[in-house]
C-alpha cells in the first residue's frame, strides 16, 4: 500500500548520514521529503515544493545556512529549524535573526526534532488549520493562554513565580466577513488570514513573530513572562518538563527585537510591545484617537 503524505519537508544538510537520519524521522512523521547537501539547491527546492518545514544545517558546502535562511524568507513563510554543532548563544541569536523559528544543537535526539516540528505545525499557517500527520487537528486554544496564564481577571505568574495582576484577555472582534481581528493603536491583526496591517502597510512577519504579537493582543495589559511565551510556542505537547532554558528565553527577546523593528515601534515610547523589565512583555496602553484640527 502506497503511503499518502499530507505534509512536505526539505532537508538541507551536507552530512549524508545526518541527512538520511532526518529524512527517515520526517517520513515516519508523514512528510514527503526532498533533501540536498547544497544551500543554493536547497533554496530552489523550497521554491519548487513550498514545504511546511525546512531543516537547515548552518555549515554547508557552498553558502552558510544563515544566508540560506535569509534567501528563503524572501519568498516563503515555512518553518525553519536550524541544526548546528555550535552551541554558543551568539550562534542561536544569529540563527533566529536570519529567520529561523527553532534551533537544535548536534548531536540531537530524533524524538526531540520530531516533537518540536509537531509543536510548530499545530500553529496555523496563513489562516489554515494546523497540519497534522494524516489528519487535520483542532487549532490551539484561541485564548492564547499558556500553562502559566491566568483565567480572565485572575492572577498570572511572572518571573521567579512572582504574582502579576491580570486584566481580562481581549477577544477578537469579527468583521463583516466574520474574520477575527484585533485592532490596537492603528495596528490590525487578522487571526484568520494571519495578516498584520499598520495604517495602509501590510507587514511581513515570520510565524513566530505573528504568534507572539497575537498573544500580546489577546492578553491585553497582562504581563507575559518569557518562560510563559516559550511554553505557549511549544503548543502543549512538546513539554518533557516545564523547564525553560536561558537560550530559549533569549530567543524570545530576539523575536521581539525583530518584531519591534518591523513594526517601527519605539522601545522608549512603544505603541504595541512594552517591555516589563525583569518579567517579560505586555501590550502598550491604548492611545487616544487623533482628532482633526477644527
Amino acid at each position: 500500500m502506497t503511503q499518502e503524505f499530507t505534509r512536505t519537508a526539505v532537508v538541507i544538510e551536507d552530512d549524508a548520514d545526518i541527512r538520511g537520519l532526518i529524512g527517515t524521522v520526517l517520513r515516519q512523521a508523514g512528510f514527503a521529503v526532498s533533501a540536498t547537501a547544497s544551500g543554493v539547491e536547497g533554496v530552489e527546492l523550497v521554491r519548487e515544493t513550498n514545504p511546511n518545514v525546512v531543516t537547515l544545517d548552518i555549515g554547508l558546502i557552498d553558502i552558510d545556512g544563515l544566508e540560506v535562511a535569509r534567501r528563503i524568507r524572501l519568498f516563503s513563510d515555512c518553518y525553519i529549524v536550524m541544526l548546528t554543532a555550535q552551541s554558543e548563544e551568539v550562534d542561536l541569536l544569529f540563527g533566529l535573526e536570519s529567520g529561523a523559528d527553532d534551533y537544535l544543537v548536534k548531536p540531537f535526539r530524533p524524538r526531540e526534532l520530531r516533537a518540536r516540528i509537531e509543536a510548530m505545525l499545530r500553529r496555523p499557517r496563513q489562516g489554515n488549520a494546523p497540519i497534522a500527520a494524516g489528519a487535520i487537528v483542532a487549532p490551539a486554544d484561541p485564548s492564547g493562554a499558556g500553562p502559566d496564564a491566568a483565567a480572565p481577571g485572575g492572577i498570572g505568574t511572572g518571573a521567579a513565580g512572582q504574582a502579576v495582576s491580570a486584566q481580562p484577555a481581549a477577544a477578537p472582534t469579527p468583521d463583516e466577513q466574520g474574520r477575527r481581528r484585533f485592532a490596537h493603536n492603528g495596528l490590525t491583526l487578522d487571526l484568520d488570514t494571519r495578516t498584520v496591517e499598520r495604517a495602509t502597510d501590510t507587514l511581513v512577519l515570520t510565524r513566530t513573530e505573528f504568534d507572539l504579537l497575537a498573544s500580546l493582543l489577546q492578553s491585553g495589559r497582562r504581563v507575559r513572562s518569557k518562560a510563559e511565551l516559550v511554553r505557549e510556542l511549544r503548543s502543549g505537547e512538546y513539554v518533557v518538563n516545564d523547564y525553560v532554558s536561558e537560550a530559549e528565553e533569549r530567543s524570545i527577546e530576539v523575536h521581539f527585537g525583530n518584531l519591534r523593528r518591523k513594526l517601527a515601534d519605539d522601545a522608549r515610547n512603544p505603541a504595541w510591545v512594552e517591555t516589563v523589565r525583569g518579567v517579560g512583555y505586555r501590550l502598550a496602553p491604548e492611545r487616544p484617537a487623533a482628532h482633526p484640527a477644527g
